[in-house]
């Protein structure tokens, strides 16, 4: 039933949420105010240290605690939202036997979350604000998302539909073809008023450095979902499918 899946799909979240969290409190944070520092001593201006500097802001203990919160409720979301009811919807055509296939979910989610995005609207360092509108990034951003989201779902439907009568490589290749496409169509679109406002005071490395934090954060937290779901199905019990076919929870559709 829904509601296994999503209890399921919580304990993942948490878990997750919460590692992600501890990881932003005790590297990202430090990183940052590191970063900071540099930033101030290369010459950046004072407004933008007394943004980020510790001096004049929340204490340390206060800003890590809260770190640590927003971390555990971001995984909570997707938890819920992802290997909850997502992964209910679409278990029956997610490639990989079980256990396996938590893993390509959670490869498909860190695709529509944050790759679909980054596809257009790259993370950046802290202090550097692009010129584009707020609430249009915010629109755009959701955009990608759902843009990201019909292209892993048109690829498991591929893979799922082709794979009886294809090999498995072939049939990977076909699955790929629609991520493919968005990843063509955001290269190809044009980038008037993407460009950032504001440069980094940081040295390339220190801020290539930061960026890679953040993409290894959003990477981890999908990790660790898939890793925490897929431990959590081992002993799962059998379920009704929202297609009536009857699986056991983490039983394939078909021969993958």
């Amino acid at each position: 039933m829904l509601v296994e899946y999503l209890v399921r799909g919580v304990k993942a979240g948490a878990v997750a949420g919460v590692a992600f969290g501890l990881f932003v409190a005790l590297v990202a944070n430090p990183l940052v105010g590191f970063a900071d520092d540099r930033a101030h001593a290369a010459g950046a201006d004072g407004d933008h240290v007394a943004d980020h500097g510790g001096g004049d802001g929340l204490p340390a203990a206060v800003t890590d605690a809260v770190s640590v919160a927003s971390g555990a409720l971001w995984g909570l979301f997707l938890g819920a939202a992802g290997f909850g009811v997502a992964f209910y919807l679409l278990e029956p055509i997610v490639p990989g036997r079980a256990g396996v296939d938590s893993y390509v979910f959670g490869l498909a989610g860190f695709l529509t979350v944050s790759g679909a995005p980054w596809l257009v609207l790259p993370p950046t360092v802290p202090g550097v604000e692009r010129a584009l509108d707020p609430t249009m990034g915010s629109l755009l951003y959701v955009g990608l998302v759902l843009a990201g989201g019909v292209a892993c779902v048109a690829g498991m439907a591929a893979y799922d539909r082709l794979r009886p009568e294809w090999s498995r490589s072939a049939a990977t290749l076909a699955a790929t073809a629609p991520y493919g496409l968005l990843v063509v169509a955001a290269a190809a679109a044009p980038t008037d008023g993407l460009a950032t406002a504001t440069e980094s005071a940081l040295e390339p490395a220190l801020a290539s450095g930061l960026v890679g934090v953040v993409v290894f954060g959003q990477a981890l937290v999908w990790l660790l979902l898939a890793a925490v779901h897929a431990r959590l199905r081992d002993d799962a019990r059998p379920t009704d499918r929202p297609d009536g076919s009857g699986l056991p929870d983490g039983a394939p559709a078909g021969e993958r």
